[in-house]
């Protein structure tokens, strides 16, 4: 059922307590939030699709793997859908692995669900707490063994958080995964967490803490570079403070924060970080698109297509992250890009056009349909001529012929979008009239079909123009929704609340539109001209001695970013360039789409460097060779061809070295087969005028004095090099 179990060892050294306190989870599955609305006005945000699977499915297989033998899944919203889905699920047949269901029908909260399981007395020990939402492959054992060592020497040790490094733009002031800029302070020795804050007014760069906090602890770490992963190990007593205080009622608002200003019962909250181990949340669409593509490049191992794991049906990797399950009809002249995954019996027209997305079970695709960076789920239909662009479209959703889905738009379940119509970006369409009165965060997901029609305010611009021109020249007698959808279309478009828009493209799949990220930037430079008249910036993670009040860094490296950053950016600039390819883009887009990357994830001009030739070498080595001499032909065709976007990112001698030491460590370890190679691409490089004479001698000058093992491609390149230094004496 799962994949082979990465935590199941034991912590307790007692028998008898091993045999009294099975490991038991508690797993949320309600967000009692509203941020998927509207689909999860019909569906709970567990059972949605991401890559063709549940949700609920990745939370229960990791648990299993990780040696939890007793999971109470507590159901609130769409209770009876998820009962439903697990009862006929093999979940309820594991042996040694437990799934007990509890229903509510009047909890509109975490704090509410905890109350309510702290009723039952089902939890019995140690436990973990999670929400049906979570994707990890981690291995529970550490940090269940630190949280029992602790709760040994101290009863007040209540909880383990998880946490992992993720740096924020410092464009967006949020995280991959579309979540706020999260600060933390925590003792470097002993992992307890101090300061939890995720709602900062961080717009000057400045973090107020209470003095008293230092006089507890001698050094204090302040991060902003941590994600927390809502993977948390708790005591059974975190259940009984819930029953005491009755305002806690979201997990980290009310709970956490309260805990830790609490300084009268004195419990305390501590942390585990994990490096090489996944885990994330899905909190909004960015987070479900970037947790996607993280399947699908495998980050997530063994929870990807191509392995069976919760009765999934078996998918085919195959070149370029590209997965294909059985008994798809395919037309020879469709392209199916890279990181793309079709599901089972789907069928695709002629010259129809995929990249970057996810298509589910038993969808009609037609003809000269283009679908880039979207998600397609089960028994949809997309008629000729569509174009759909970073979009989520849900089952059984269809599309009349030339219609067109602009970034950011969500399309709910069984909506029909008219022909040729244009559905304005970021656009939410529902069967459902949009709710006059907004809930709140807290509140429930029930379906309501006596919700009245909001006053949808009349959209403006281009596309509305564009609109009404096809709804007049296909103009026939139309009636209630389907008149904002053009002919024969059926659904209700829900309106942008005042405000609102920010937090749509901040939180949309699509990517975040130039004119923002533009305006962004120039907030950036004009708040980092007064930080630097101030000098009170704060790197993303630095301690503060208690004796000095001086900040001292704790980054990875002199970037200010980890190993683990700058491999979600080289993943990304290679889906990128993949996509450039496979559409043919044009190099000022490309160039234009890798530095907007490089803002996003606050990489140096190096680094985008660096991932841009990774990326054009492995296409190189994934194209079809059978020989060395086939291997330099398929690297110079690529290289030729896109060494406009190369020399738009190796401008100097800096950036030129960069690449010669990708190339180096791609020889060496990930593209053994470019090793004989390595002296023709380098002169091929300086022939296109992409590699600088300086950088390649600087390049050889810096190897001087390194370990004979560290020259082999100096050696390889003897001859060329020297040519190169004899050549600029001779200039001199």
């Amino acid at each position: 059922m799962g994949a082979p179990k990465k935590g199941a060892s034991r912590v307790s050294d007692d028998p008898e307590e091993l045999a009294r306190h099975p490991l038991q989870a508690i797993l949320l599955a309600d967000s009692f939030a509203t941020k998927f609305r509207p689909i999860t006005l019909e569906r709970p945000k567990v059972l949605l699709p991401l890559v063709n699977i549940p949700m609920i499915n990745y939370t229960l297989a990791w648990l299993e793997s990780a040696g939890v033998e007793e999971v109470f899944v507590f159901c609130c919203a769409h209770s009876r859908q998820v009962i439903d889905y697990l009862e006929g699920s093999e979940w309820f047949s594991q042996p040694n692995f437990s799934v007990i269901t509890i229903e509510s029908h009047n909890s509109i909260s975490a704090g509410d669900a905890l109350r309510l399981i702290y009723e039952r007395n089902v939890i019995h020990g140690d436990f973990v707490l999670i929400s049906g939402d979570t994707v990890s492959n981690m291995s529970l054992t550490q940090a269940l063994q630190e949280h029992k060592e602790r709760r040994k020497n101290d009863a007040n040790a209540i909880m383990t958080m998880v946490i992992k490094r993720s740096k924020p733009s410092q464009i967006t002031r949020q995280s991959r995964l579309g979540t706020d800029e999260l600060f933390m302070a925590i003792n470097p020795d002993t992992k307890q967490l101090i300061y939890y804050e995720d709602k900062a007014d961080n717009s000057k760069g400045t973090l107020c803490l209470d003095k008293t906090l230092l006089a507890a602890n001698p050094a204090i770490s302040l991060h902003n570079d941590k994600q927390d992963c809502y993977i948390d190990v708790c005591s059974p007593e975190v259940l009984s403070l819930f029953t005491d205080n009755f305002d806690y009622q979201h997990l980290r608002r009310h709970f956490v924060k309260g805990l830790l200003v609490d300084d009268i019962m004195g419990y305390k909250i501590f942390t585990h970080e994990i490096h090489s181990n996944y885990a994330a949340r899905i909190d909004n669409f960015r987070s479900y698109d970037a947790i996607s593509k993280d399947i699908i490049q495998r980050w997530t191992y063994p929870y990807v297509p191509d392995v069976k794991f919760c009765g999934n049906l078996g998918t085919k990797l195959e070149r370029q992250g590209m997965y294909r399950a059985t008994e798809i009809v395919l037309s020879r002249s469709a392209q199916i890009g890279p990181f793309s995954v079709i599901g089972y019996g789907t069928k695709i027209g002629n010259n129809t056009k995929i990249s970057n997305s996810v298509i589910g079970e038993g969808c009609s695709i037609g003809s000269n349909v283009s679908i880039e960076g979207s998600y397609i789920w089960n028994n949809v239909v997309i008629e000729d001529g569509c174009e759909l662009k970073h979009a989520i479209v849900c089952d059984g959703v269809i599309m009349k012929s030339g219609a067109i889905l602009e970034p950011g738009v969500v399309l709910s379940f069984k909506v029909v979008i008219g022909q040729k119509f244009v559905v304005p970006a970021y656009s939410k369409v529902s069967l459902f009239a949009q709710p006059t009165k907004q809930d709140s965060d807290e509140e429930l997901e029930y379906a309501d079909s006596s919700s009245g029609a909001a006053e949808l305010s009349p959209f403006t611009g281009t596309v509305d123009k564009l609109n009404r021109e096809i709804a007049s020249e296909l103009s026939e007698t139309q009636c209630g929704p389907s008149s904002e959808l053009g002919t024969g279309g059926v659904g209700y478009i829900w309106s942008i609340c005042e405000g609102g828009l920010e937090e749509e493209w901040r939180h949309s799949i699509a990517p975040i539109p130039q004119d923002k990220l533009s305006n962004l930037i120039q907030d950036i430079d004009d708040d980092q001209e007064l930080l630097t008249q101030d000098g009170n910036a704060l790197s993303p993670s630095a301690e503060m001695k208690s004796n000095s009040g001086s900040l001292v860094s704790e980054d990875d490296d002199d970037n200010g970013y980890s190993k683990d950053d700058y491999a979600y950016f080289e993943r990304e600039v290679e889906a990128t360039f993949l996509r450039a390819v496979s559409e043919n883009v044009e190099v000022r887009h490309a160039i234009l789409e890798v530095n907007a990357l490089r803002l996003s994830y606050n990489m140096a001009s190096v680094d985008s460097a660096g991932a841009i030739f990774y990326s054009m070498m492995k296409l190189a080595l994934d194209s079809p060779h059978t020989s060395t001499s086939e291997l330099l032909k398929n690297a110079a065709n690529v290289i030729t061809s896109w060494q406009e976007l190369l020399k738009s990112l190796v401008r100097d001698i800096d950036e030129g070295i960069e690449v010669i030491l990708k190339f180096e460590e791609m020889c060496l370890e990930s593209a053994k087969e470019f090793s004989p190679l390595f002296q023709q691409i380098l002169h091929l490089l300086y022939e296109k005028d992409i590699l600088q004479e300086d950088a390649i001698l600087r390049w050889a000058d810096e190897k001087e004095g390194a370990d004979e093992s560290d020259k082999l491609f100096i050696k390889q390149s003897e001859k060329f090099i020297q040519w190169l230094r004899e050549a600029s004496e001779e200039e001199d």
